[in-house]
């Protein structure tokens, strides 16, 4: 019997087994969950596709999204970034994920870890949304919106309110699967 998967994943067979292993699963590592802060940000005006094509490249060229390497990336490895034809050359969004690794720290700093930070927005537990279909799915949310901001006030980059609830979809902060999906089975 073919597993019913949400609609937006049937692109491929790397786009179903991210569907199927990671998305929507609660993410409370601080190493796992900076990962996916970085993707995010890179995703932002791209499609995520595009994005996860890339993890790879992204996972090699940022030293496995060690967030304590990155916060010290100098001006000449920031350059090499910028030479990468593997990951997404943008300029302002490599330098921001050097930023972002420092105000991640930050975080920990007074929170202990990133993840009691961030899973404090919702309470410590996914939302489960329970869409009938994908149009049922928002791309922002009051959640999200607090989230944003108050990242942005804390100095992080490229980390809007859309991009913000990706994460929190990627993290299992929410939980969007689809009624008919077989991981709500």
């Amino acid at each position: 019997m073919e597993k019913i998967r949400c609609g937006w994943c049937e692109k491929d067979d790397l786009y179903r087994k991210y569907h199927d292993e990671e998305w929507g699963r609660p993410v409370f590592d601080d190493q796992a969950i900076f990962e996916f802060l970085v993707l995010e940000s890179f995703q932002a005006g791209l499609s995520w596709y595009t994005v996860l094509s890339k993890r790879e490249n992204f996972r090699k060229a940022f030293d496995g999204f060690d967030y304590r390497k990155i916060a010290v990336y100098s001006d000449d490895k920031i350059e090499v970034l910028m030479q990468d034809s593997g990951i997404i050359r943008n300029g302002l969004k490599i330098k921001a994920t050097r930023n972002n690794a420092q105000r991640f720290m930050e975080v920990q700093e007074e929170f202990g870890t990133f993840s009691a930070y961030i899973w404090g927005f919702v309470g410590g537990k996914p939302i489960d949304n329970v869409p009938e279909t994908l149009a049922d799915i928002p791309a922002v949310t009051e959640i999200s919106d607090a989230l944003s901001k108050d990242l942005k006030k804390r100095g992080f980059k490229f980390m809007g309110s859309t991009v913000v609830y990706a994460h929190m979809q990627a993290t299992g902060m929410v939980n969007d699967h689809l009624k008919s999906c077989f991981i709500r089975g």
